[in-house]
């Protein structure tokens, strides 16, 4: 039963099958008086995860299982010395600490004995997670791949690949992906479950970083239930925070408070992680419900911040403390978290194993002094945060920051800030559409920037014709939009703000004169065009081909383009305007029917900005009202009625 207990993990990876024959094992071994085996079965079954079982049940069950056998063996040796190992890695990874670990690890080299350093050695990584501990931590994942050559175990030499990983991932270090690449290989040779787990995990996380955020989420999944068949005990926990850092990017974090509220209370959490309660902090506070965020943020606070546990999740925790303190106005619990982040903001903000990273420390520390009303500092931090987040490949955590730097360059407001916030704004705008990423209280600050670079005179939207193609605009955002008989109508309102237009003169197109147009409103029928528009459109049509052919001539291919592009656009308009045999088209006076289609005409290509930029899209939604009488009524303004000057 030892040995198959040993077979499930080292070469198998089988966590909920080692236990099982571990556990059998141990009760074998009880019943028989056998101290040597019943102390193998214990150190086995406590598993080579530190903190491996949950609850004070479970976990005072292992300790007193550990110290039985411990005082059945001989004090002096080297399966005392595991248990030992084993018993100060419990304690000080509950405490957050790590000097009786080290100090064991250090007994460990002088034995001599190779199972008992990778057991030291592994054990002693995991308490050294936290922020702080880098050059420790390579030291000691270094002795574990060393020493896994000696056991021949496989286990061992995986367990030293995946911590130097997890090391240069902590780091934010260039090589990391020469070690996943390697990782990969091992574990393509031959599947380990439990190591094979926690690789898919910061796949999930890379995906993140990426920018595939519904990807991530679906690979979340998939993830998460592998983790449950293999009984690694953070499998729901891990998911928890990737669902947490999906939701942030996508702009839905309020979407997960009922989940959060139940988890924080989950003796299945890791003694020691207090990330879930600052998560809930924030998701609460993004949702509106500032009570509960309040509350979570003085449980948090409650004794001391400085006193909370530096492990593996402690700097998410930072990240989720700041940013809910910011959506609360908290410059204190803010001006807190920035003194004790300030000396780790060279780190990326990653949560445990390497399952959810939040960015670069320095856009934490950039939101903190931002909340303390420190625009300078708030501005250096930012802008160092921008390049972090791009060094590392972190696309959602760039956007973010690039606003935030937005924010707070319009708080310093100096000399050419201005500009540079609406050029930063402009930029995370556009990569946030296309990652599918809704950046929290963004129209505000578009606004304040919009308002800052028009000297306080909100901007109108704007729309002209580019060959084929619209653009519309709004102060620094723009975007192109392919033509349609909805983008013609909207570019009339948009060039007439205020003014209210009937619905049947939008649709009958240009008027000649208020005579026309009377019998237009009559419910008379009456020519798009008139015979001399007609006559000017061919004559520039004819003028164009001219031209096209004299251009194609001389290769001038970019002055071809943009003469064929006006070309498409005259015949377009004419065919619309003529019937079969070059007639003039008539529309019917009917107002209703004009209502209807050009309301569903305009409302169409809305949505195409909308799909092109959301932000656009729902400012043209608010501002454009169609029905009889179609207007752009920018905001806090009040329609003209009567006919376009």
């Amino acid at each position: 039963m030892l040995l198959r207990g040993l077979r499930a993990w080292c070469v198998e990876g089988d966590q909920r099958s080692s236990r099982d024959h571990f556990e059998a094992a141990h009760r074998a071994a009880e019943a028989e008086g056998d101290g040597r085996a019943t102390a193998l079965a214990v150190l086995g079954l406590a598993g080579r995860w530190v903190h491996d079982h949950r609850g004070l049940t479970a976990g005072t069950s292992i300790e007193v299982r550990l110290r039985h056998a411990l005082s059945a063996v001989d004090p002096r040796s080297t399966l005392a010395l595991r248990l030992r190992v084993r018993l100060a890695a419990e304690a000080d990874y509950r405490s957050g600490e790590h000097a009786a670990i080290l100090a064991l690890l250090e007994e460990a080299r002088r034995a001599g004995d190779p199972a008992a350093l990778a057991e030291a050695a592994d054990l002693a990584h995991q308490c050294l997670l936290g922020p702080g501990h880098g050059e420790t931590r390579h030291e000691v994942s270094r002795e574990l791949l060393a020493a896994g050559f000696q056991t021949r175990c496989r286990g061992d030499l995986l367990l030293g690949l995946l911590w130097r990983t997890i090391d240069h991932i902590l780091d934010a270090h260039p090589h990391t992906e020469r070690c996943l690449a390697e990782l990969r290989g091992e574990l393509a040779r031959q599947d380990h479950q439990a190591i094979g787990f926690v690789l898919q995990a910061i796949d999930v996380m890379l995906s993140i970083r990426a920018g595939r955020l519904e990807q991530a989420e679906a690979e979340a999944t998939r993830c998460v239930e592998r983790g449950m068949v293999v009984g690694d005990p953070d499998a729901v926990s891990w998911y928890g925070g990737q669902m947490v850092a999906i939701r942030w990017y996508q702009g839905r974090l309020g979407e997960l408070v009922p989940m959060l509220a139940e988890v924080v209370n989950s003796p299945d959490l890791s003694a020691v992680d207090n990330s879930y309660l600052a998560a809930l902090a924030v998701a609460a506070a993004s949702a509106g419900d500032h009570r509960q965020a309040a509350g979570a943020l003085a449980r948090l606070r409650r004794f001391d911040l400085a006193l909370l546990p530096r492990s593996s999740t402690w700097l998410a925790g930072m990240f989720g403390i700041v940013e809910a303190a910011n959506l609360l106005g908290d410059a204190e619990t803010a001006s807190v978290v920035y003194e004790l982040l300030t000396p780790f903001a060279h780190l990326p903000l990653v949560g445990s194993l390497g399952i959810a990273c939040f960015g670069s420390a320095q856009h934490t520390l950039g939101v903190a002094a931002l909340t303390m009303g420190d625009a300078q500092r708030a501005n250096e931090h930012l802008r160092m945060a921008v390049r972090g987040n791009l060094a590392m490949g972190h696309w959602p955590a760039a956007v973010l920051s690039r606003m935030r730097w937005a924010q707070a360059l319009l708080l310093r407001a100096g000399t050419g800030d201005v500009d540079e916030a609406a050029r930063q704004l402009e930029v995370a705008s556009r990569e946030a559409s296309g990652l599918g990423m809704v950046l929290p209280g963004e129209r505000e600050l578009y606004g304040a920037v919009a308002d800052a670079v028009s000297g306080g005179r909100r901007p109108l939207m704007e729309c002209r014709r580019e060959g084929r193609w619209w653009r519309v605009g709004l102060g620094v955002r723009s975007v192109r939009v392919e033509h349609s008989l909805g983008m013609a109508y909207l570019a009339v309102l948009l060039a007439n703000p205020r003014y209210e237009i009937p619905a049947i003169e939008l649709a009958a197109g240009p008027v000649p004169d208020q005579r026309a147009a009377a019998t237009a409103r009559g419910g008379i029928g009456h020519p798009t065009l008139d015979e001399e528009a007609i006559k000017a459109y061919r004559e520039r049509l004819s003028s164009l081909q001219e031209e096209i052919d004299e251009y194609e001539s001389a290769n001038d291919l970019a002055r071809t383009e943009r003469i064929r592009a006006e070309r498409d656009w005259l015949i377009e308009g004419l065919a619309s305007a003529t019937g079969l045999g070059g007639r003039v088209r008539n529309f019917t006076g009917n107002e209703e029917r004009a209502r209807i289609s050009v309301g569903k005409a305009i409302r169409r290509a809305i949505q195409r900005i909308a799909d092109a930029d959301l932000m656009l899209g729902e400012e043209l939604r608010v501002t454009v009202h169609t029905g009889r009488l179609c207007c752009y009524q920018p905001r806090d303004d009040r329609p003209v009625r009567g006919r376009v000057p």
